[in-house]
């Protein structure tokens, strides 16, 4: 059964006259004991999200931003518009962050995460668009990204599948496959092996345990040093 264990949540709202627009600062905790797995579901806004070596609580502090309406309406959109929870559903903690997707405005709204969870805490990311940064995360990581810079630092295994945006993963304990449509990628210092699917945009790869295999590289051309397993360029 679905539980939900917000321990606390509150708002401070800022409103910005002078520039049209209006900001709202929301916390959000959960509880973590018991819990294996942290899936975060992000629209449109930054993402930064950071272990640490604690089993203690799963921290969100959410900044609402939205432009070009006062205080009034950016109120109204938020009560009938927001889509903002934390909960957890047996092992694992659920954040869902975004706006209806059936809503239709000439404004733009935006939702910047700033989360702090377990070190050790698997994490899955399906993120919209917005630039997106995980570090000590210790455990394995998946991103499933859509636009938007992205980099990943000291964490487990890190799998990602990107639309569009740089992609920069360093320091990761485990293997790493990277499936990119377009942007630059960088990947130095892992402990495992390193498979990539690039659409275009230039690869650089440093300093990697295993194997590196390029099973397209696109265009963009490739830079690798000190791979320490087998080669293979698969097309």
């Amino acid at each position: 059964m679905r539980g939900i264990i917000v321990m606390a949540m509150f708002a401070m709202s800022l409103a910005q006259a002078e520039s049209g627009n209006y900001t709202e600062v929301r916390d959000l905790t959960l509880q973590s004991a018991g819990l294996t797995e942290f899936v975060i579901d992000a629209g449109a806004g930054s993402l930064s999200v950071t272990g640490v070596d604690s089993d203690g609580d799963i921290l969100v502090k959410a900044t609402i931003i939205i432009e070009g309406e006062d205080e009034a309406d950016a109120r109204k959109l938020i009560e009938k518009r927001l889509k903002l929870r934390l909960e957890s559903d047996g092992d694992r903690a659920e954040l869902e962050s975004g706006f209806e997707s059936s809503w239709r405005w000439d404004g733009n709204a935006t939702i910047d995460l700033d989360v702090h969870m377990p070190a050790g805490m698997a994490l899955r990311v399906d993120d919209g668009s917005g630039s997106t940064t995980i570090t000590g995360v210790t455990g394995d990581v998946l991103v499933d990204d859509g636009s938007g810079s992205l980099q990943v630092t000291n964490a487990g295994s890190v799998t990602v599948d990107d639309g569009s945006g740089s992609i920069r993963v360093s320091a990761a304990s485990g293997d790493v496959y990277i499936n990119d449509g377009s942007g630059t990628i960088e990947i130095r210092g892992v402990g495992g092996s390193v498979r990539i699917d690039d659409g275009s945009g230039h690869i650089t790869v440093d300093d990697v345990e295993k194997d590196l295999i390029i099973e397209d590289d696109g265009s963009g051309g490739l830079t690798y040093t000190n791979v320490r397993g087998v080669v293979e360029q698969e097309t």
